[in-house]
This record gives C-alpha cells, sequence and structure tokens, in this order.
C-alpha cells in the first residue's frame, strides 16, 4: 500500500521533517517562502495531508469544488483562526492543531515583552547600538516598576494561567483576568489570579493587560479604540495571542494621544506586514511572532503534528482533533 501524500507549507526543524519522510511520502517547500492562494489549492487537491503554519491562509474558497483530495489539516501551531474550519468540516476534513506544548514558551514571550516595554529596553538597545548613550545619569530611560503592579488577562487558558503564575510569584504582581466561562475560585487562586465580570473591569485597574484569547470573527478588534479608552492612563498592552484581536489603528491612535503608555506586540494584523507608526514609535516593542520560537518547543510542536496525522491515517483519532 502507498504510503499517504503530504504536503509541509514550510520548513520544520529538521528531526520533525525527517520522521516525517520516514512515515509518508512526504513534499517540503525547500524555499521556506509562504504558498499563495493558487499554490495552496493545488496543495489540497494534490495531498492527502497538508501541514499549514499561520502564514497559511486558508479561506472558504479554497475548499470550494468536488475534487479535493486533501482529508486532513494537521495544523502547526495552537490557532487555527487562519482556516475555514466550517469549510473544512463541510468537505469532511479534520483539522488538528498542537496545544499544551508551547504554553511555557509563549507564556515567557509575554513577560519579556511586558519587562521590556515597562524598562524601555527596546529604546536602550537602540541608543546604544547607535553609539548615542553618553553615560549613566539619573534621569536617563526611566521606566516603570513591574514589581507589585497589577496585570489584567483577557483569557484563562493555559497560556493566561502560565503567565499569571509568572507575574504572580516571579514579581509579585496582583492578577485579575477576564475569560468567556466561570474559573473556580480554587482554580484562579492557585495563579494569584481572581476572575472579574466583564474585560472593562479588567482594564479599568490594571497597569498592564496581556492578551491570550483565540482570534478569529468572535474576538476581532475585540481591543477597539472605547476598551482603550477604558484603560488606566499610563497603562500598557502586552499581545502574543493573535493580531487580529487588536485594531492596530485604534491602537496607534492610543498610543499617539497617550491614552496609553505603551505596547508590546509579537503578533500582527495583517503578517508580515507591520503598520510603519508603529515602528517609529520608542513606546512600543516590537517582536516577529517569536510565542513559540525555541527549539523544544518548535519539534514538539511538530511531532504533535506527526501523532495527529499518524492517528488518522492508521484509523485513530486524532489526539488534538479541532473539527
Amino acid at each position: 500500500m502507498s504510503r499517504p501524500r503530504i504536503l509541509v507549507t514550510r520548513r520544520w526543524p529538521a528531526a520533525v521533517e525527517a520522521v516525517l519522510s520516514e512515515r509518508f511520502d512526504a513534499t517540503f517547500n525547500s524555499d521556506d517562502i509562504a504558498l499563495d492562494t493558487g499554490q495552496l489549492r493545488q496543495a489540497l487537491l494534490a495531498h492527502d495531508a497538508v501541514l499549514p503554519t499561520v502564514s497559511d491562509k486558508l479561506p472558504a474558497a479554497l475548499f470550494e469544488g468536488d475534487a479535493i483530495r486533501t482529508r486532513i489539516l494537521g495544523n502547526f501551531g495552537v490557532g487555527f483562526n487562519h482556516i475555514d474550519v466550517a469549510s473544512a468540516k463541510a468537505k469532511d476534513i479534520v483539522v488538528t492543531n498542537t496545544p499544551g506544548v508551547l504554553t511555557d514558551c509563549t507564556a515567557d514571550i509575554a513577560m519579556l515583552l511586558l519587562l521590556s516595554v515597562a524598562r524601555r529596553g527596546g529604546e536602550g538597545e537602540r541608543e546604544l547600538r547607535a553609539g548615542l548613550w553618553s553615560g549613566w545619569r539619573p534621569t536617563h530611560l526611566i521606566g516603570v516598576k513591574v514589581t507589585g503592579k497589577t496585570v489584567g488577562i483577557v483569557g484563562f487558558g493555559r497560556i493566561g494561567r502560565a503567565f499569571a503564575q509568572r507575574c504572580h510569584f516571579g514579581f509579585g504582581m496582583d492578577v485579575v483576568f477576564h475569560n468567556r466561562s466561570a474559573i473556580d475560585p480554587m482554580e484562579a487562586a492557585r495563579y494569584g489570579a481572581v476572575q472579574l465580570p466583564t474585560i472593562e473591569d479588567v482594564l479599568a485597574v490594571s497597569d498592564f493587560v496581556s492578551l491570550h484569547c483565540p482570534g478569529g470573527a468572535e474576538n476581532r478588534h475585540l481591543m477597539n479604540a472605547a476598551r482603550f479608552a477604558t484603560m488606566k492612563p499610563g497603562a500598557f498592552l502586552v499581545n502574543t495571542a493573535r493580531g487580529d484581536i487588536v485594531d492596530e489603528a485604534a491602537l496607534i491612535s492610543a498610543l499617539e494621544q497617550g491614552t496609553i503608555r505603551g505596547a508590546g506586540l509579537d503578533v500582527y494584523e495583517a503578517e508580515p506586514s507591520v503598520p510603519e507608526k508603529l515602528k517609529t514609535m520608542e513606546n512600543v516593542v516590537l517582536l516577529p511572532h517569536l510565542g513559540s520560537a525555541t527549539e523544544e518547543t518548535r519539534t514538539a510542536m511538530g511531532m504533535k503534528v506527526v501523532d495527529n496525522i499518524t492517528a488518522f491515517f492508521d484509523g485513530r483519532e486524532p489526539p488534538d482533533r479541532v473539527v
């Protein structure tokens, strides 16, 4: 029996690619350049499985017609709002993701962004590298103390909880959060956290706000002009979740007008495009979507995909099935 034919849309860690080559008739994107719509459509027509990433947009139009060969999309990542899952489901295509293994590293990046924007780390490094540092002085690059402040978390899933743990037990921060569903107070207390009824309640009391909720239509522009106006004066926004959660035009306006003091961003609405105004702002720390970018985590994510598609083609239920 011939091996299932799969397409891997981007380069993955070598150890994962080796396993995929061993188990499947695997085609890799050797150029590591994001596939366009036409190439993704051809992939669905010609392969039993397509293994996409967040950089691959799979809208409803790609699933039209009766010639689709693909039976499973083994997504490399937790978020899957770049895939029209309803259209995939209508075509009986299984969609899986990779939860759990990137929790700690994404929480670490959120902490990095919080510290960097509060203590003006990006500004300081740019000044030093440009040869503009004139030496220590009492009023140079004065930032904001982190220890003992209040952090508000929007979305209290695995990553939100890991971030809360770092903030509370590492930096003595008070933690409040909003979540779509109620969290047992005893469970929240394990992370030093208290649930508040609304997002607005969280924004009103938080010195730092960190987003850890899913992207997609339900949460598109969850952080809009009205919600930025609700934040404490001098507060900071951190986003390591999905770019579409934040209305970037409203964020830029809030930063320009001093409604909030700064922002730390790892994700953007139209990646890899980043608004030029954000790039020029000294009170914004920008990272190129590094949340899960460690050797250990990216390899673990890839092996999760291997496990999911292996189970599917063996006739078993994929462990991380989304639809």
